[in-house]
């Protein structure tokens, strides 16, 4: 992506002359095409139908709302077929250039074609389904957003045509839907009033069956038909209402009569209403008390056993059997009315259970009966229902009854402005478009092109240089013949048993190869370090103490300033701006990995690595990985954990307090695994090349193992290696170490010396050459 600008900037004419010639094809477009105008209608979905049309059951009912589905619908009715060939019939577009190909005549070429039978005669099909293609063409019909409006789009060269083409389609459609009400009316009144005939011979038929069967079985009825009842069920209610009435009567008199026997019994006879309302019982009365008072009058002078005062107490008690003798009349009356009662009593109880039996018989008949009855109901209702609906149906089937259940809400106005071609929308869309299309063309050559290697020469499959002679020999590893077996061997190199080569390059081979290839693929991205001599020291800051590990891989201050930096960070890009295309600036180049290998120092002073990553941090992207440095905590995980599979890049990633660099510590598992999975260790380090620009490795040295086995593990996935040492230029273990980093393979090794080592008098590079930089 850095390099994107500059790569377009350098093909900058291959991008202009292209857009420049889109845009004027595009402006002469523009200018020669024939314009087109569109007129626009828009009709509204809406429930149109008039209160008398409709039942009562269906002004109670809220109509039904139109949903998308139905919008969708009346685009299609729209657009159909036979819509269309009105349209076409009322714009009279028979005959027009724009529509009918014929108006004009057949061409030569398609005369040849027709009688070559492969294209058809214009003359076999109607000229509305000629047309009929081109026409669709021009018509657009569309729901308005989520609405129920419908937009009616027709376009054509003439505006008046477009205009006239969109209110016409608009009122066909009103049309189409208005008749189509009327024959769904005219439709239901006819199939309603072939049925009506044929309901009523059946409504006849089962009403005659209901009187036959009900005179057979004698069920005849009186009263309403909704509630008639058979004969002799309302004899049986009458007599039962009779004989409710006679024993009423009876109990009545029955009662009355012990009444008045009490009343008698008791000398109140003269009480009793029937007697009392009796004018000779009166008159009889009223002589009793007179007869009564003057024997009061006579009891004063006359004792009880004088004449006078008998004959006055045998008058009285005379008066009194008289008035007795008539209750008793009344009580003999009144006991004869309730034998009576009690005989007509017992008649009709007997008539009651003698029209029960006839009752009971006919019940089986009620049911067949009442079968029949239903029967002729269902089909009475039926025919009642009929009739409404063929009231209804009639009174639609007029013409403009059932208006459409749409109406037009907006006509088409003649068009001023052409819809087609925008001129100005058109021509910016095409220069745009050629203008990303001549930039997509030149980055793709860009990328497809392989990069040139550090001697100019194209690379080949494998990302390694293409050799100029068949039988060139390899490059040798070394500025000068190797030292004697006891000098190139020292006490602490690493001694290789059967199980392994003896050679570092064949040990690693497939991990070597692995990470050319993945160096190889990533080739834009990365600086390319050719395979140079060991040069002179460079100047550096010291190296970190041992209690450094397992702390901040990063110091807070040093003692090194950002210029006795520059000349190593130089030297590593050297090669980057060596290998980038001529005209591409320095800073746009990434510095890929480097392995420090830093050697134990006497005082206790800040690594190399962590100065690099100090100096490196505020430039560019830095990730500083600590290869051998103390093992982390279990909540820690590292590097040895990542190659493992037991970590995730973010769980070994963390960003270092006070400073724009991210560490990858150790790790948790042991160091063998490095050794062990090479190839995961080259995706792991190709992987964190790709994210930043710069991966540093801290590998120290003081181990023995470390430095043999760690070196050849890890050299094979590195751009370059840097080993950080003050040790003489001919020290048997510095000569270790520069030998195991040139046989990894990697391209560019670099001895860096602190500066207070070196001497002003004799600079390093005046120093006589034995392995060492």
């Amino acid at each position: 992506m850095s390099q994107m600008a500059g790569v377009l900037r350098r093909s900058w004419a291959w991008i202009a002359v292209p857009t420049l010639l889109a845009a004027l094809g595009a402006g002469v477009f523009v200018q020669v095409v024939t314009p087109r105008y569109t007129g626009e209608a828009k009709v509204l979905l809406e429930s149109r139908d008039p209160a008398f049309a409709r039942t009562a059951a269906e002004r109670t009912d809220q109509p039904q709302p139109i949903d998308e589905q139905a919008v969708a619908s009346q685009v299609q009715v729209a657009m159909s077929r036979d819509l269309a060939r009105e349209a076409i019939r009322s714009l009279k577009l028979v005959g027009n250039p724009e529509f009918d190909p014929e108006a004009d005549g057949s061409s030569a070429i398609r005369r040849t074609l027709m009688m070559l039978g492969l294209v058809s005669a214009p003359m076999e099909r109607a000229s509305e389904d000629r047309i009929l293609d081109t026409y669709l063409d021009h018509l657009l019909v569309y729901p308005v957003g989520k609405s129920r409006i419908l937009a009616v789009e027709f376009r054509s060269r003439d505006p008046e045509l477009a205009a006239r083409g969109a209110n016409t389609v608009a009122d066909l459609y009103l049309a189409s839907l208005e008749a189509a009400s009327v024959d769904t009316a005219r439709y239901a009144s006819t199939w309603l009033g072939n049925n009506i005939a044929t309901l009523r011979a059946r409504v006849a038929e089962a009403e005659a069956k209901v009187e036959a069967f009900r005179a057979k079985h004698g069920l005849i009825g009186t009263g309403s038909s909704a509630a008639a009842q058979p004969l002799s069920t309302q004899q049986l209610s009458e007599l039962s209402s009779q004989l409710s009435q006679a024993r009423t009567i009876q109990a009545d008199l029955t009662a009355r009569a012990k009444l008045l026997k009490d009343m008698i019994k008791e000398g109140r006879a003269f009480e009793i209403p029937d007697v009392a309302n009796n004018e000779l019982i009166r008159r009889t009365v009223e002589s009793r008390m007179a007869m009564r008072a003057q024997l009061a009058l006579e009891s004063r002078t006359l004792l009880p056993a004088h004449p006078r005062i008998k004959e006055l107490t045998a008058q009285v008690q005379d008066l009194e059997n008289q008035i007795k003798a008539a209750a008793e009349r009344v009580v003999r009356t009144l006991e004869n009315d309730a034998k009576i009662a009690g005989a007509r009593v017992e008649s009709l109880r007997s008539a009651v259970e003698g029209q029960q039996d006839v009752v009971a018989k006919g019940n089986t008949s009620e049911v067949e009966l009442r079968a029949l009855e239903r029967e002729a109901k269902s089909q009475r209702e039926q025919l009642e229902s009929y009739l409404a609906r063929y009231r209804e149906a009639a009174a639609r089937d007029a013409e403009n009854a059932s208006p459409a259940n749409a109406r037009v809400v907006s006509r088409a106005i003649v068009p001023d402005l052409p819809s087609f071609p925008k001129k100005l929308p058109i021509v910016a869309f095409v220069t745009v478009l050629a203008f990303l299309l001549a930039s997509a063309s030149v980055i793709g050559r860009h990328l497809l092109v392989a990069p040139p290697g550090p001697d100019g020469e194209r690379s080949g499959d494998g990302g390694e240089p293409l050799l100029t002679g068949a039988n060139e020999p390899p490059r040798d590893f070394y500025p000068e013949p190797e030292p004697p077996a006891a000098r190139r061997r020292p006490t602490y190199e690493p001694v290789y048993g059967g199980a392994y080569p003896a050679s570092a390059a064949e040990r690693f081979a497939p991990a070597l190869a692995f990470a050319h290839s993945l160096r190889a693929t990533a080739t834009v991205h990365h600086p390319v370090f050719a395979s140079t001599a060991p040069v002179g020291a460079e100047t550096a800051p010291g190296e970190a103490a041992k209690g450094g590990r397992g702390g901040s891989l990063v110091p807070a201050k040093s003692s090194a300033s950002y210029a006795d930096l520059d000349g190593l960070i130089a030297r590593l890009e050297g090669a980057a701006s060596e290998g980038s295309s001529k005209g591409s600036s320095k800073g746009s180049s990434k510095g890929g990995c480097v392995l420090v290998v830093e050697s134990p120092r006497a005082d206790d002073t800040v690594g190399l690595a962590s100065n690099l990553a100090r100096v490196l941090g505020p430039r560019r992207q830095t990730l500083l990985v600590d290869v051998n440095g103390g093992a982390s905590s279990p909540s820690e995980p590292g590097l040895t954990d990542l190659v493992a599979g037991e970590a995730d890049f973010l769980d070994v990633i963390q960003p270092v307090p006070g400073s724009r660099l991210h560490a990858v510590k150790r790790g948790v598992a042991p160091l063998d695994v490095l050794v062990e999975e090479p190839q995961g260790l080259a995706i792991g380090l190709n992987a964190l090349s790709q994210s930043y620009d710069w991966v540093l490795c801290r590998l120290d040295a003081n181990a023995a193992r470390d430095g043999a086995d760690l070196i050849p593990a890890i050299g094979p996935c590195m751009d370059a290696i840097v080993i950080a040492s003050d040790a003489p230029a001919d020290d048997p273990a510095l000569v270790s170490l520069y030998r195991l980093a040139k046989e990894t393979g990697v391209r560019r090794v670099v001895v860096a010396r602190h500066q207070a080592e070196a001497g002003a008098d004799q600079p390093l590079e005046a120093t006589p050459l034995r392995l060492s930089a």
